[in-house]
């Protein structure tokens, strides 16, 4: 990740270079973009370990730009976070379903901002690490190969739902996932389920963690993450 850019996918040049002076001022390489074509076109010269992206952008804006990437097998693991003047309810959970990592609201703060971008960075894993690697949160340890968790060394038993639910939330720690979001991954597109199941997938499970259980938040509104 240290040599990949950040793509920085913004048309009014005084946030830009705002954003750009203060993530090289923090150690980042930054490449710049004014328009949804224009990222696209970077990408795919230069693949960034991260893309900031604006959604109010002239032609392509930035919510088509965010599911062009993350539709496309070369591009879907590629972390985007949305820098965005549109801070409804609405256009959050909109941008966190169409597979967003985070979305921060103008006006911000520069430090936030920076900091915003090395936690998502942070949580990305090793390019190595696929996904049957073991997840180990303290005394909690996941082991997707053989579908098993244990808490301090004691086997947990979960249902096969509860166990992707927990694996889903767990590799990406801090990132917030959308009810629909948790549907999709458990059961792909289109899964006749309710909202309501999840819900009910996360107080059994919560339960079945114990003190542990705390540490799936409900993102009011939207959905749940995983505290880091």
């Amino acid at each position: 990740m240290a040599n990949k850019p950040i793509l920085v996918v913004e048309d009014e040049e005084d946030i830009r270079e705002l954003v750009r002076y203060n993530l090289e001022r923090a150690g980042y390489h930054c490449v710049c973009a004014e328009s949804g074509a224009e990222a696209l076109g970077q990408f795919q010269k230069e693949p960034p370990a991260l893309v900031l992206l604006d959604l109010m952008l002239p032609g392509i804006d930035g919510f088509e730009v965010c599911a062009m990437l993350k539709s496309n097998p070369h591009s879907a693991k590629t972390p985007i976070v949305i820098l965005s003047a549109r801070g409804s309810e609405r256009d959050i959970v909109r941008g966190l379903e169409l597979g967003a990592d985070d979305y921060v609201t103008k006006p911000f703060s520069p430090k936030v901002l920076v900091a915003r971008v090395g936690a998502v960075l942070r949580r990305q894993p090793p390019e190595d690490e696929g996904e049957s690697a073991p997840i180990r949160v303290g005394v909690l340890v996941l082991r997707p190969d053989q579908r098993e968790v244990s808490l301090d060394g004691t086997a947990v038993d979960l249902t096969r739902s509860e166990f992707d639910l927990l694996a889903l939330l767990a590799r990406r720690p801090g990132r917030v996932f959308t009810r629909a979001q948790v549907v999709d991954a458990l059961h792909g597109p289109g899964y006749p389920v309710t909202d309501r199941s999840v819900d009910v997938h996360v107080v059994s499970l919560r339960k079945k963690l114990g003190a542990h259980g705390e540490r799936i938040e409900t993102v009011r509104g939207v959905g749940y993450r995983f505290k880091e």
